[in-house]
C-alpha cells in the first residue's frame, strides 16, 4: 500500500404535495486590480496546463504503457488542519485506510497510490492543491471533502474529465457542479425530511428551526419546513447563525420565548454538544422543548466526550456506529485499530467512495477515462456497514436508509441507538425540481 500524505494549506479558515413515491425507494488583502489580475493569470494558467495536456495525448506524443504497468493515482484534497473541520479529515482517511487495509491496494491489475493534500477546509486551497495534483502527480481520480471545497474544484475536475469522489458534502446542490462529481457520503435534506416526517407523527406541532447559514444548514431548513408544513405542522420561526464562532445565548432566549414544542437544529457535530449544554443551563432542558435534528447533531466523532445533556436527543441520519449488522462491527472493529477512534457517519463517504470507484475499475479494467469511470459508477449498489445503499443513475447522488436514533448510555459510552427505519431514502430536493 503506497501513501502520500501532507499539510500543504497556506491559509486556515475559518404548495402543499404528498410525499413524492419515488422518495422512499431518500493574510494580506490586496487591491481589487491585483487580485483580480492574479485570478486571471491563474485561470489563464490552469486552462493552458489542461489543454496542453488534453492536445499532447491527443496528438499521440505521449507514449501510454499497458494499463497494468501504470500505477493508478487518487489524489484527495481533505481538511486535516484548520478552524472546525479537522475531525472530518480524520475520520475521511481513517475510512481510505481502513478500505484499503480490508480490500488491497491493487485493483484491476493496478496498484493504486492514494495521495492525500491537507486544504485545511479552505476553498482556495483545494483549488490550488487539486489542479496541482492534477498536473504535477498526474492523478486518475479525484476525492473531495467539505461542501465549499468541493464546490471549488468542480471547474477543474470537469476540465480535466477527472471521475471526483465527493465524501463528506451534505449540500444537494453539489452533484449538479460538474458531471463528474460522484457523492459516496451523505446529503443533509433528506435527513431533515424524514425527521419532519417522524416528528409530526410523534406529537410535534409548532416548531422553531436553528441552523448555522451556509448551504447545508439553508436546505436542511428548506427541507424540514417544506415537509413538515405539507404534512400538517407549523414552523413559527426560523433562526439563523454563522458557522465560524457561533453565539448561541439570542438564539436560545428566542426560543424560549417563542416556547415551541419542539426545536429542530442543524450545526456540525463539534457545535451540537455545546449547544445541548447551553440548553441545559438556559433551563430549556426541563421546559418540554424537544431537540431534534439531522444526523450531525450526535455525530459519532463527537459523543464520547459530549455529556448527558445528550442523552434523549433524537435525529435522523444514514449512519450510526452502533448500526446492528455483522459488516459494520467489522468496520468499527477495524477503523479504531486503524484511525484510533470511532467511525461516524463522514467516515463511510471514503470507505464507500473508495469502494464505487475500486468497483467501477473492475468494470472498466483499470480504465481511468472519466467518462468510462462515471458510468460504471452510476447505478452501483452495494452493502455497506450503514446498510444498502446505492448512487443514483440520474443525479450521482448517494441513495441509503435514513435511520430515527436516540442517544443512550451504554455500558458507560453515549451511542446514537437505531429504532426504526426510512429504506433507500433519495434527494427530496432534487425529486422536488424535476
Amino acid at each position: 500500500m503506497r501513501w502520500c500524505e501532507g499539510v500543504d494549506a497556506r491559509a486556515s479558515p475559518l404548495d402543499p404535495h404528498p410525499l413524492p413515491t419515488s422518495l422512499h425507494s431518500g493574510a494580506r488583502k490586496r487591491s481589487p486590480g491585483a487580485e483580480g489580475k492574479k485570478k486571471g493569470e491563474e485561470q489563464m494558467r490552469r486552462r493552458t496546463l489542461l489543454k496542453g495536456m488534453a492536445a499532447t495525448a491527443a496528438s499521440g506524443l505521449i507514449a501510454r504503457p499497458a494499463l497494468a504497468d501504470t500505477t493508478l493515482k487518487i489524489g484527495c484534497s481533505l481538511p486535516l488542519t484548520g478552524a472546525g473541520f479537522t475531525a472530518v479529515g480524520r475520520e475521511l482517511t481513517g475510512g481510505l485506510k481502513t478500505y484499503m487495509a480490508q480490500h488491497g491496494d491493487s485493483v484491476a491489475g493496478r496498484k493504486i497510490e492514494l495521495i492525500i493534500r491537507d486544504d485545511a477546509g479552505v476553498a482556495d486551497n483545494a483549488r490550488r492543491l487539486v489542479q496541482e495534483m492534477i498536473v504535477n502527480d498526474k492523478i486518475d481520480v479525484i476525492g473531495v471533502g467539505i461542501t465549499p471545497c468541493a464546490l471549488a474544484i468542480a471547474q477543474l475536475a470537469t476540465e480535466a474529465k477527472k471521475a471526483t469522489v465527493v465524501m463528506s458534502s451534505g449540500a444537494s446542490i453539489t452533484t449538479t457542479k460538474s458531471p463528474y462529481f460522484v457523492r459516496a457520503g451523505f446529503i443533509i435534506a433528506p435527513q431533515a425530511w424524514i425527521m419532519a416526517e417522524w416528528a409530526i407523527k410523534n406529537g410535534s406541532k409548532r416548531v422553531v428551526t436553528l441552523v448555522n447559514d451556509w448551504a447545508p444548514g439553508t436546505e436542511a431548513e428548506t427541507a424540514f419546513k417544506t415537509r413538515f408544513t405539507q404534512v400538517g405542522g407549523e414552523v413559527i420561526e426560523s433562526l439563523r447563525i454563522p458557522l465560524a464562532s457561533p453565539d448561541f445565548a439570542p438564539s436560545l432566549q428566542r426560543i424560549a420565548d417563542l416556547k415551541p414544542d419542539t426545536a429542530f437544529i442543524y450545526f456540525p457535530g463539534p457545535q451540537a454538544p455545546i449547544f445541548t449544554r447551553q440548553f441545559q443551563e438556559k433551563g430549556l432542558g426541563h421546559s418540554g422543548i424537544k431537540i431534534i435534528g439531522p444526523g450531525d447533531l450526535c455525530d459519532d466523532d463527537s459523543l464520547p466526550g459530549a455529556g448527558d445533556q445528550m442523552i434523549g436527543l433524537i435525529t435522523a441520519g444514514p449512519y450510526s456506529a452502533a448500526h446492528d449488522s455483522a459488516l459494520n462491527k467489522t468496520y468499527v472493529a477495524d477503523f479504531q485499530r486503524i484511525a484510533g477512534e470511532r467511525p461516524d457517519f463522514a467516515s463511510l463517504g471514503a470507505y464507500d467512495g473508495l469502494h464505487a470507484v475500486y468497483e467501477a475499475l473492475q468494470k472498466t479494467g483499470g480504465d481511468t477515462d472519466g467518462d468510462k469511470l462515471i458510468a460504471a459508477i452510476k447505478g452501483t449498489a452495494w452493502e455497506s456497514p450503514r446498510g444498502p445503499i446505492a448512487i443514483d443513475a440520474d443525479t450521482r447522488d448517494i441513495v441509503s436508509n435514513i435511520y430515527i436514533r436516540k442517544v443512550e448510555k451504554i455500558d458507560g459510552e453515549l451511542w446514537a441507538k437505531e429504532f426504526e427505519t426510512f429504506p433507500n431514502v433519495k434527494d427530496p430536493l432534487k425529486l422536488a425540481g424535476k
